[in-house]
């Protein structure tokens, strides 16, 4: 399992539901990484891509079981569901893209980390759950400077459980 998400300075993921910033280096990544893979998210980030991102399965964990999704997402209702699914489907590359609450109830079970680091501090409602990032090991990083189309410097990183 590989969580996928963008942080800033203070571990701030969100406001209001949605990005506080907008770099399309980080989006692009995003893309590429998880492009042809099945990306898990919960009820308020599967939202907030206002329909289903193409070329990825989606699968939405939600406690609200009155919620309508396309016939092509598949809708989970517990953690447990989401573990049983990747076990269930190991040819596939299952990423879980957030919230917080999604990224905190399967913290436990996550092998791979890639996290996007912006150079900023922004106003935020919603904050990446604690990493204790001495169970996993940096193995990939790329920094990116700022530039016309992205106002702060990225770090693109990747981790491995230890």
């Amino acid at each position: 399992m590989i969580f996928i998400w963008a942080e800033d300075q203070n571990h701030g993921i969100g406001l209001k539901g949605t990005l506080p910033w907008h770099l399309p280096a980080d989006l692009k990544f995003f893309k590429q990484t998880t492009m042809g893979n099945t990306l898990v998210s919960g009820r308020r980030t599967f939202a907030s891509y206002k329909k289903p991102l193409p070329h990825r399965k989606h699968v939405v964990l939600t406690t609200d079981s009155s919620a309508q999704y396309p016939d092509d997402v598949t809708v989970l209702h517990e953690t447990q569901a989401v573990i049983a699914y990747e076990r269930d489907h190991p040819d596939e590359t299952v990423i879980i893209s957030g919230g917080a609450k999604v990224f905190a109830s399967l913290l436990p079970y996550v092998d791979t980390l890639i996290r996007t680091r912006v150079d900023h501090a922004f106003e935020v409602d919603t904050y990446m759950p604690a990493i204790d990032y001495s169970k996993f090991k940096l193995v990939e990083q790329q920094h990116r400077l700022a530039d016309e189309k992205n106002q702060y410097a990225l770090t693109f990183e990747r981790w491995q459980r230890r």
